[in-house]
């Protein structure tokens, strides 16, 4: 397949990818409840195969991750390469036993503007909860057969959309410490891996989703999770944004680690709609004057 046809996207463009029922249905849950929502993007041109390896030749190595897919749900740091490029590796899904992502696909301006469209629907839905919407970003994942994405978090408000084949995502509660520590979220806020520690006691507390082409499921803020592909390749992509509150929930998790080195005892940032203003106000404050680094 070549270059995807443009006026093709602007026409699918022209049509809401998230429907009327999709969009209150979020309304209902945004920010901190996931949620599977319906939409119509699984077709969508320049988010194929041939279409998806082109984009990687733009992209700089900084944005480009992949490694093997067997992995077990709990890692120690990132995994090895595969000995493949990454358009072998995005051409050849189906049996490379490869997860790739493409990541801030908004660089190259044509998937900039395909963000934009897509957050552009549910803008109004998403500013109404926790203000501005804030840095938006796109990630494509690519995934072989039965590939699993290991334990993590991340500090994006996310949709993610499910193009081709299916995955089952375990979702743990955000900010509950029984499912990644107060010290894991501030040590990520200072630098560290967003990959978390498993152990098989904590499958109990994850709640399953299941999603194929034309679904699309919330993650909340800093929600633990881990992902299992189903057994064909899969192509999902993540829309991404943040928000004060998100900001201010991160600067709060900074700010506790540099008190915990201290020897205090800080109390964990509130979830939404609880403010955590205060102590964003005070680690920005504190890294302007150098105190803190």
């Amino acid at each position: 397949m070549g270059a995807p046809n443009q006026f093709d996207v602007a026409q699918k463009r022209s049509l809401p990818v998230f429907g009327e029922d999709a969009r209150a249905r979020f309304a209902l849950n945004y920010p901190e409840t996931p949620h599977v929502l319906t939409h119509h993007l699984d077709l969508h041109a320049m988010l194929q195969l041939d279409a998806l390896a082109e984009l990687a030749g733009q992209l700089p190595e900084s944005s480009i991750e992949f490694n093997r897919g067997d992995l077990p749900i709990g890692i120690d740091g990132k995994p090895g390469a595969t000995g493949r490029t990454i358009e072998e590796t995005i051409r050849h899904i189906a049996t490379s036993n490869s997860w790739a992502v493409l990541k801030n696909i908004e660089q190259v301006p044509a998937y900039a503007d395909l963000l934009h469209s897509l957050l552009g629907e549910i803008r109004g839905e998403i500013e109404a909860k926790t203000g501005a919407l804030m840095k938006p970003q796109g990630f494509v994942f690519i995934s072989s057969p039965n590939a699993v994405t290991p334990y993590h978090f991340d500090p994006e408000h996310n949709i993610l959309l499910q193009l081709a084949g299916s995955k089952t995502m375990t979702q743990f509660p955000a900010g509950d410490a029984r499912f990644a520590a107060d010290t894991m979220h501030e040590s990520y806020h200072t630098g560290g891996a967003r990959e978390l520690v498993w152990t098989d006691d904590l499958a109990a507390g994850g709640r399953e989703f299941a999603i194929g082409p034309g679904e699309a499921l919330f993650v909340p803020v800093m929600a633990p999770h881990f992902v299992r592909n189903g057994p064909e390749s899969s192509i999902s992509l993540s829309i991404t944004w943040r928000s004060d509150w998100s900001f201010a929930e991160a600067d709060a998790r900074a700010l506790n680690h540099h008190l915990r080195r201290f020897g205090l005892e800080p109390k964990a940032p509130g979830r939404w709609p609880a403010s955590n203003r205060g102590k964003s106000i005070a680690y920005r404050a504190l890294r302007k004057l150098r105190i803190l680094r």
